[in-house]
């Protein structure tokens, strides 16, 4: 194993217990139970599993009926929408080569990931919303329609809207207003500037911050993160993505919290227990657990 691939060290030990707001378990190496060991150890009692198709979003409500402090988001990734409508020659998603399937195929899936989403142990719907950097044109129509679904089946079964935002920060808005948000939505690696910060501040968004808060180019996610209400603040992995630094490019887990709380909490200038206490009770009553 080449250093690159080496999982980082454990960070110190937090003393105040958070949960990672947003991680992909099945996509990161080990065992669920030694992720979920590693991550206790360093203060992160808690994870959010969060499913990106219908058979993660299965394994995400799965994993956390089993595990007492797991808990599920359900959907289909915004980049996934398109694909099941107009197909995935290259295979880019893990299913490999598929054919499209139209309109019906993306109702079959929004009715599995309904059904999932009435579950107790899935305590939000997402990650879902928009994404004009990995999606051309021609699959916009059916992100959108996707996105829509989504908000409605969250508002239906009264869970949290996990939201994806990658390039789409005025279309994500649009949309939520059009429909109506949820009464808990978060948005998942904030990535917006500190104005828009201010717009989901007004509309009691909530905003996660990523390991990529630490990134030396980041300025605009930490103007963001400095203007955010400190009830509307959380945290997460993304993990096996965007590692904090300085271990940028290596496997991210959720024992990696630490790092970008510490990291958050300097940008703020309060102390890392007050953000942890703060990030804790936040989570908690996004995700209505």
């Amino acid at each position: 194993m080449s250093a690159k691939d080496a999982p980082p060290p454990l960070p110190e030990p937090l003393l105040v217990e958070v949960a990672d707001s947003h991680t992909h378990l099945d996509l990161q190496s080990g065992t669920v139970e030694e992720a979920l060991v590693k991550a206790a150890a360093v203060g992160v009692t808690t994870v959010v599993q969060v499913g990106c198709d219908v058979k993660g979003s299965r394994w995400a409500a799965e994993t956390a009926a089993a595990h007492e402090n797991v808990h599920a988001a359900v959907a289909l990734h915004p980049n996934e929408a398109p694909r099941i409508v107009l197909g995935d020659p290259d295979g880019w998603s893990r299913q490999g080569a598929r054919e499209g399937g139209g309109d019906a195929a993306l109702d079959d899936a929004l009715a599995e990931i309904d059904r999932l989403a009435a579950l107790p142990h899935v305590r939000g719907v997402g990650e879902t919303g928009l994404d004009f950097f990995r999606t051309g044109p021609d699959g916009i129509a059916a992100q959108e329609r996707s996105f829509r679904a989504h908000i409605e089946i969250a508002k239906r079964h009264g869970k949290a809207l996990v939201i994806h935002d990658r390039e789409a920060h005025a279309d994500v808005l649009r949309v939520l207003d059009e429909e109506g948000a949820p009464e808990r939505t978060v948005f998942h690696c904030y990535s917006g500037d500190a104005a828009m910060a201010e717009i989901c501040a007004a509309k009691g968004y909530y905003m996660s911050f990523a390991g990529n808060v630490t990134f030396k180019n980041a300025q605009p996610l930490r103007d963001a993160l400095a203007v955010a209400p400190l009830d509307l603040v959380l945290v997460e992995t993304d993990a096996p993505f965007l590692t904090p630094a300085p271990f940028r490019g290596r496997p991210n887990a959720p024992y990696l919290i630490p790092v970008t709380l510490r990291a958050m909490a300097q940008v703020r200038g309060i102390g890392e227990n007050e953000l942890a206490e703060a990030i804790a009770v936040n989570t908690a009553r996004a995700f209505d657990y």
